[in-house]
């Protein structure tokens, strides 16, 4: 893979990681967890199941945080793009459509399978 692509997957992916550290009326964690205990058990109940609701969109996104900051590691240490089962190349196309992959489209499905 030439420097252009990879300033170019790094920009995509330093822009994604931005974007879901900055996202707009992004609160901290702790913000957005209420005292749950107002209300009726059905208040109470709905309250507590968009807690649940909120950690979990938190975990997805350090999730995804961690991917971003590992691909742009392998840019660094130059193997971006390289599959970390098979060690082939990962397809264009592939980095395009998920920029923090680190395994080709064939690992993946023989993963999923």
């Amino acid at each position: 893979m030439n420097k252009r692509d990879l300033k170019k997957f790094r920009a995509a992916l330093e822009q994604k990681r931005d974007s879901i550290v900055n996202a707009p009326g992004k609160k901290p964690h702790w913000e957005n967890m209420e005292d749950t205990r107002h209300g009726d058990f059905v208040d109470q109940a709905s309250d507590d199941n968009e807690v649940h609701v909120n950690l979990r969109l938190l975990q997805i996104d350090a999730k995804l945080l961690r991917a971003i900051e590992a691909a742009i590691e392998r840019i660094d240490n130059g193997t971006y793009g390289i599959c970390s089962v098979c060690e082939e190349e990962i397809s264009v196309a592939r980095l395009k459509a998920v920029p923090w992959t680190s395994v080709c489209i064939a690992c993946k499905e023989k993963k999923s399978a």
